[in-house]
Formats: structure tokens, C-alpha cells, sequence
């Protein structure tokens, strides 16, 4: 079981970039899902979370320009990230609670390998 992200790379300020969390292996069940940023020396900071019915949360310095969504059928999430700032510069993860292997199973966190993301001219 694992989550895969993808989509980081170089833009400049002002343009946008997607992220993908790609969910495999023996799921049963993802409850919530999530995308983090850690920045060097810097405590892990929320970006955005969204529950299965779709319910978003966001961090304070997103709101506005970036927009979670999921597809529970490819257990997939996205984060849409516009209007990109040099202070966006940094490594996002993701995270969703699953159940693996049945319904029995409790729900465990786990994250992806996280993917760059940095905004320069």
C-alpha cells in the first residue's frame, strides 16, 4: 500500500501547478486525504484536507488560490494551485487514512514520498 504524488516542478510566480496522490495496493476503504508542506528547518503546515463527500479544509495561507478535490473511484486526490508565490517554494506531501485489505481493518495514516515544488523567475 502506498501513496504516489506527482506533479511538482518549476513555475513562475503567478502560474499554476496540479498535484496528484495516487492511492495503490490492497485498499479497502480512504477516509480523509490531505496535502502538507514542509519547508527546510519549518514546522509541517496544513495545506489542504478533503473528507470523502468532498469536504474541504484549508490552511490560511492558501485560502483563495489552491482547491483540494478527490475521485474515490481512482482513490486519487488533487490540489490545485494557482496564483503561485515564491513563498509556495517547497516539498508537498500528501497523506490519506486508509483500510487496507478489509472492513475490518482499522484506518491507518499514510504518506507519500512528497514532491517539489518551486516558484521562480
Amino acid at each position: 500500500v502506498q501513496l504516489q504524488a506527482s506533479g511538482g516542478g518549476l513555475v513562475q510566480p503567478g502560474g499554476y501547478l496540479r498535484l496528484s496522490c495516487a492511492a495503490s495496493g490492497s485498499i479497502y476503504s480512504i477516509a480523509g486525504m490531505g496535502w502538507y508542506r514542509q519547508a527546510p528547518g519549518k514546522e509541517r503546515e496544513l495545506v489542504a484536507t478533503i473528507t470523502p463527500d468532498h469536504r474541504t479544509n484549508y490552511g490560511d495561507s492558501v485560502k483563495g488560490r489552491f482547491t483540494i478535490s478527490r475521485d474515490n473511484a481512482k482513490q486519487t486526490s488533487y490540489l490545485q494551485m494557482n496564483s503561485l508565490n515564491p513563498e509556495d517554494t517547497t516539498v508537498y506531501y500528501c497523506n490519506g487514512d486508509l483500510q487496507v485489505y478489509s472492513r475490518f481493518s482499522n484506518f491507518k495514516q499514510y504518506w507519500g514520498q512528497g514532491t517539489l515544488v518551486t516558484v521562480s523567475s
